[in-house]
């Protein structure tokens, strides 16, 4: 079986495409996706249906982003404006019928609403954006803070070699110009829909524990 991560994706389904048809995922893999399919990018709609398609072929655990969770709160609460301030306007868009407004299949719902907040193997722990860096993920999982897995970003700011963790933590959420490959961090958000901005805009993959990155450019 091979475990491959799969970072940000923030509606960019072309270039999905293109990165799973790189990949060439079998059917005893396991693809992790590290979170924020929807907002900003041309095609939101578009990556959850491919999504939900490929989950019917292959192992996949989707977690839960910040936008996921952002969404969820405009479903839930009517909580627009910060989604919207966020990308959710683009997401809206891609559900844009004709005479119909905004049509949203409940499926695209249930996906989003199954995501789960974490992945954790013997030597892994995927999570969107991170872990509280002063403490060990034990005690972060077990403390089970949502807008830690969520929003984290303090552990960017410290020497990975200060970091208490005793299994390597796989995230994305802050986009970066290369991937991070350390022994106890590797972060795979290397700005795909930031396309505009240098040194950003590619969709990154890592394969486990080999650590083999697969990187495809914005294509749409």
């Amino acid at each position: 079986m091979g475990l491959i991560a799969i970072g940000d994706v923030h509606g960019c389904a072309l270039t999905l495409d293109a990165l799973l048809e790189r990949l060439r995922p079998e059917q005893d893999d396991h693809l992790v996706f590290i979170g924020d399919y929807i907002d900003r990018g041309p095609d939101s709609k578009g990556v959850i249906d491919r999504l939900i398609e490929l989950s019917t072929r292959v192992r996949c655990t989707f977690l839960r982003g910040n936008h996921e969770a952002l969404f969820l709160s405009y479903l839930d609460e009517g909580e627009f404006d910060i989604w919207s301030y966020n990308g959710g306007t683009a997401t809206l868009d891609s559900y844009a019928v004709p005479g119909q407004g905004f049509v949203i299949p409940e499926s695209h719902i249930r996906f989003i609403r199954a995501t789960v907040p974490f992945f954790e193997t013997e030597t892994f722990v995927f999570v969107h954006a991170g872990l509280k860096p002063d403490r060990s993920v034990a005690e972060n999982l077990a403390h089970g803070n949502e807008m830690v897995f969520l929003w984290e970003r303090d552990h960017l700011r410290v020497p990975e070699e200060a970091l208490p963790w005793e299994k390597t933590v796989v995230c994305g959420h802050t986009p970066v110009p290369n991937p991070i490959n350390g022994s106890r961090l590797i972060n795979i958000d290397t700005g795909c829909v930031y396309y505009m901005r240098p040194s950003l805009g590619y969709l990154t993959a890592v394969r486990l524990p080999e650590r083999e990155f697969v990187t495809i450019p914005f294509m749409g």
